[in-house]
């Protein structure tokens, strides 16, 4: 008895044991069901909207580009849309598949040249696996696109042929390297160079959007969506860039780089008036001795100008009434000392006792220092402020990123010395940009106004213009009209009878000025820089130009008459023999041999006839006042040019040290 009563209670323990569990599952049960009920209804939204977030994105469409034109309409950039391919093999029905497999496979082998079991190997494959998204083909253009949708099976459209087609735009250069660097490029907002990312803002217009799904291995597929927005297509620019010059300008340029096995280059021309760059050309040498466009030597690279500084000397003791253009200095045998270091002519014993434009035609360091340190140095502030109301101790303030910084060295800091002065005098001691520097000469052909350079002269929507940009005026005057006329005759008489005299030609007019600069003086990798900067023609001129040639072979050459003036000379004469306006240049020049000739017999027929003046009228204004001061007479200059009146008539008698008024014109 008390074995079975035993045996009762272990069973009644078991029951509650077997309920407790059972209530246990069913309390879990509850709460499932709860939780399910929660996340359907109460957090259904959330997670829906999350499940989507992590399996449906909307991704931006870009937008393309808007196309840099040149001056003369040709494209330099634009974008063009490239397609990629790809097949999702779940999508088409066993029917459809099986049908069109082959026909398929054929076509695409004699699309893209490979074996046509190989494309059927790879679709059945796909299907077997299930993949959502086989590459099939990228980089392909619009028509390539086209053609490949017309396929067998691709022909039916994604959502029953299975076929994926993704667009981007890529940026083209139809012109090829024309200013490469100057148009240069975008990679984010972060990161680019020249135009493309100085007008990003106009250029990039808007991006749209579409929503795409989550497929296989973190792959992503366009879907239906009827919020897909458009992207709204960027404005475009209209550069200064002339296709003609440019190519005359790239082509100098390399040419002269190869004879001199020269390290790299750059060549700018600039519209005068305007400022307008019609051509800017950098090159350097790659590894495999040829030359491509690396940087923008132009824009980014400072150096030591040399004897091209000289301008601002003559500029500030003629403007500040230091000097004339005939004063004369002694060249001191081609060498002069300051605080224990010397200053050397190129030309070994010197140049005598010679004018201050002479000095200037030869480029002689002795005299254009003498001439500024001697009038400066008890206040060479005075010097040192005319260079800065030039801008030219800073940058231009130009919109293509990484522009050079100048340096310009100012009495009372650390950066001055006792040879600062003097060292300034022939463009050492100092770094500018080429830029910079053809800016200064742009100013002497321009009658005195600076102007800033432009590349971009408006942004357009097709015909309609979005924003103009206009020339901008950095300095109204830089010196009086009667220094401008003096500094204009020396520089055209540096081509004439100066340093620049191998580039002379009697068929069209030219004004310059060399400059052979040493860099890294003083050190073993000391180099040559080599250049020339001016404007054409002398009268009247249309286009400024400088060109800079770092590092030429010196077993072949390294003065700046020799290395770059060729390079200056082949630009002017192009734009001069293939330019309408060509024939008018040429028929003054034309004029002027006659006027030349002359003049040479003038000063023997004068002297002859005691005290009588000759008549001047149509000749250069330094010719004037040179033949007429060698007679006695003192000269007043009235404008620029050439001599249109003289205020004392030819043939009539005049005393010594009486004064004649001319007139240029």
């Amino acid at each position: 008895m008390g074995q079975i009563k035993n045996m009762a209670i272990e069973d009644k323990k078991i029951s509650y044991r077997m309920y407790f569990v059972a209530f246990l599952f069913f309390m879990m049960a509850v709460l499932v069901l709860i939780k399910l009920n929660n996340i359907q209804w109460v957090e259904g939204k959330y997670y829906r909207k999350l499940g989507n977030k992590r399996t449906v994105k909307n991704f931006p469409i870009p937008a393309n580009k808007g196309n840099v034109y040149s001056a003369d309409g040709s494209l330099l950039a634009t974008s063009i849309p490239e397609y990629a391919v790809y097949f999702d093999a779940v999508v088409p029905s066993d029917e459809h598949f099986r049908a069109h497999l082959k026909d398929l496979s054929d076509s695409l082998s004699v699309m893209f040249g490979k074996p046509a079991g190989f494309y059927q190997a790879k679709l059945q494959k796909a299907r077997a696996n299930k993949s959502r998204y086989v590459f099939i083909a990228k980089k392909l253009s619009y028509t390539e696109q086209v053609r490949l949708k017309s396929f067998p099976l691709f022909n039916k459209g994604a959502n029953k042929g299975g076929i994926i087609i993704e667009q981007k735009p890529v940026r083209e250069h139809p012109m090829g390297l024309v200013a490469k660097r100057t148009i240069g490029y975008e990679r984010s907002n972060e990161d680019g160079k020249g135009l493309e990312y100085a007008f990003r803002e106009y250029l990039n217009g808007k991006n749209g959007h579409r929503m795409m799904q989550k497929i296989a291995k973190n792959q992503w597929k366009p879907i239906s969506d009827v919020n897909e927005k458009e992207p709204q297509d960027g404005y475009d620019i209209i550069s200064t860039i002339d296709v003609y010059i440019q190519d005359i300008a790239h082509h100098a340029l390399l040419k002269q780089l190869e004879i001199y096995k020269a390290d790299h280059g750059c060549v700018v021309v600039m519209e005068t008036k305007t400022g307008h760059i019609k051509a800017i050309a950098n090159l350097g040498r790659g590894e495999d001795g040829s030359y491509f466009e690396t940087q923008n030597y132009a824009i980014n690279e400072t150096h030591e100008p040399g004897s091209t500084f000289k301008l601002l000397d003559l500029i500030a003791v003629l403007d500040d009434k230091k000097a004339d253009t005939s004063t004369v200095y002694d060249s001191r045998a081609g060498q002069i000392q300051y605080y224990g270091s010397w200053v050397r002519d190129s030309h070994k014993g010197g140049y005598g006792k010679i004018s201050l434009a002479r000095g200037f035609e030869v480029s002689s360091n002795t005299v254009l220092v003498q001439s500024v340190y001697n009038n400066y140095k008890d206040n060479p502030k005075q010097f040192v402020d005319r260079i800065r109301s030039y801008g030219l101790h800073k940058p231009l303030g130009l919109p293509i990123k990484g522009e050079g910084r100048a340096y310009i060295p100012y009495p009372g800091t650390s950066g001055w010395s006792g040879t600062s002065l003097p060292w300034m005098a022939f463009g050492y001691g100092l770094s500018v940009t080429p830029l910079q520097t053809l800016t200064l000469y742009n100013a002497v052909a321009n009658n005195g106004v600076m102007v800033k350079p432009i590349f971009v002269s408006e942004v357009k929507e097709w015909n309609k213009t979005i924003k103009k940009f206009n020339t901008e005026v950095i300095n109204p005057k830089i010196c009086s009209q009667e220094t401008l006329g003096k500094v204009q005759a020396v520089l055209e008489n540096v081509v004439k009878r100066g340093t620049g005299s191998k580039l002379y030609s009697k068929d069209f007019s030219m004004s310059g000025k060399t400059g052979t600069a040493q860099v890294n003086y003083g050190k073993p990798d000391m180099y040559y820089a080599s250049s020339f900067v001016g404007y054409f023609p002398a009268v009247q001129p249309k286009y400024s130009c400088i060109v800079v040639i770092h590092k030429p072979d010196k077993t072949v050459g390294y003065y700046g008459a020799d290395v770059s003036g060729p390079v200056f000379k082949r630009i002017a004469q192009k734009i001069f023999t293939d330019s309408p306006a060509t024939n008018h240049v040429k028929n003054i020049d034309a004029k002027v041999v006659s006027q030349e000739k002359k003049y040479a017999n003038y000063y023997q027929e004068v002297v002859k006839e005691d005290q009588i003046v000759p008549n001047v009228k149509g000749m250069e204004a330094m010719d004037a006042v040179a033949l007429l001061e060698n007679l006695g007479l003192k000269v007043k200059v009235v404008g620029i040019g050439r001599v249109k009146k003289q205020s004392i008539t030819s043939g009539q008698k005049f005393n010594k040290n009486q004064t004649i008024i001319i007139e240029l014109s």
